[in-house]
């Protein structure tokens, strides 16, 4: 979740912030979205767990968490894009396909974005508050039909080896992976001659891509060390693994 200090939004809308929150009180059912590409729609629920109203602006980016939503183009439309939600209340997104073009042989990666703008504080007065609004990020996985293999069977399939890191003071794991499938990460670790190196921020490698992940205080590590590993499953669920490392 990314906090905003002050945003502007699509329609003229101004920030409405409230004060001394610490949470989103805006929160989306899942951790992330799957879209078959075959489908005409799919609905994602937002729920309203305050005792205050909200407003609420949605919409998607292509990985560019900087975008303003104005300038963002994207092959897909989300209604309702801005609404009011009534405290404990709930909200369905209709999130539509446009049928602009998309590889068809992997899946696409795009983000959700659900921007929390609770209410000012009624009594605050003239003073000095600071205000937040809440904004929540998530992955939406854009998948054609009949792609080969199944994305819970990818994490196996990744190869993996040892690197040096980007600073040149240390080391790093490289992952490939080779299936039609994102596969995404929320703990990395490497063991070696009885010592763990840890990565503990994850990431994500894309279809038939390569991405390096840094290791903390990795040093010295030779192929055929261990690399245990947390994937992240369609529905949110850990998915251990782990493999060797090659040179």
């Amino acid at each position: 979740m990314k906090v905003l200090g002050r945003m502007a939004i699509g329609l003229g809308f101004a920030c409405a912030l409230l004060a001394g929150s610490a949470d989103a009180s805006v929160t989306i059912g899942g951790t992330r979205v799957v879209y078959p590409l075959d489908q005409r729609e799919v609905t994602v629920k937002l729920d309203n767990d305050s005792r205050e109203p909200s407003l609420v602006q949605v919409w998607m980016d292509e990985g560019n968490a900087d975008a303003k939503p104005g300038d963002i183009h994207v092959p897909f439309v989300i209604t309702p894009p801005i609404f009011r939600m009534d405290p404990r209340k709930s909200q369905t997104l209709r999130v539509m396909y446009s049928g602009e073009a998309l590889p068809t042989d992997r899946e696409s990666v795009f983000w959700l974005n659900v921007l929390d703008i609770p209410p000012k504080a009624a009594n605050s007065g003239e003073q000095n508050v600071l205000q937040l609004a809440f904004r929540t990020r998530i992955k939406v996985f854009v998948r054609p039909s009949k792609l080969p293999g199944k994305p819970e069977d990818a994490p196996a399939q990744l190869s993996w080896k040892v690197v040096p890191s980007a600073d040149g003071k240390g080391q790093a794991v490289s992952v490939s992976n080779p299936t039609a499938y994102h596969v995404s990460f929320s703990e990395i670790d490497v063991v070696s001659s009885g010592h763990t190196f840890k990565n503990e921020t994850g990431g994500m490698v894309a279809p038939h891509a390569t991405e390096v992940f840094p290791i903390a205080k990795m040093n010295a590590v030779g192929a055929g060390s261990t690399v245990h590993f947390t994937a992240i499953s369609d529905y949110g669920g850990a998915m251990p693994g782990e493999a060797q490392l090659g040179q």
